[in-house]
């Protein structure tokens, strides 16, 4: 299937707010190997000028990845998640994602194309305080690979 050019532009409401947590931060950082104390230590991190620990960068995953995925359940989209590998992902940080942070994630339809049988779309994820504050943007490029034949 041919993803349809006119996605491109379309948007999608907001997420439910996602806390950010000191706990999930270092679950994070223990799993990626991040062993700075900032990741863990309210105080380390207050002694380099943050108000709480910090996530390491891609920790920004955790909450654009599920937020990406109303793109994957938009029956007008009609990906074949079976068929779907992630191709890139790029993090804007405008600033450190902290403990304590309350984000909402807003995610938009930058690209779809078809290359060589394989359908490629572009989802972009913009993070925010729910205050409005940006925090971050994700960017993923999705394969859903093609049926057969010469497709990769």
């Amino acid at each position: 299937m041919t993803l349809d050019r006119e996605l491109v532009g379309r948007s999608y409401p907001p997420s439910a707010v996602y806390e950010v947590g000191r706990a999930k931060i270092a679950e994070f950082a223990a799993a990626v190997g991040a062993d700075d104390p900032v990741h863990r230590d309210p105080e380390a991190a207050r002694a380099v000028g943050h108000p709480d620990v910090v996530a390491p960068p891609t920790f920004a995953i955790v909450v654009s990845l599920e937020a990406a995925f109303v793109v994957l359940g938009d029956p007008e989209v009609g990906l074949d998640y079976s068929r779907v590998v992630h191709g890139e992902q790029k993090f804007a940080h405008h600033r450190p994602i902290r403990a304590g942070d309350r984000l909402v994630a807003t995610t938009t339809i930058d690209a779809a194309r078809s290359v060589a049988g394989n359908d490629l779309l572009t989802a972009r994820v913009e993070l925010a305080t729910e205050d409005g504050e940006a925090v971050c943007t994700a960017v993923s490029m999705l394969v859903a690979r093609g049926s057969g034949g010469d497709a990769a």
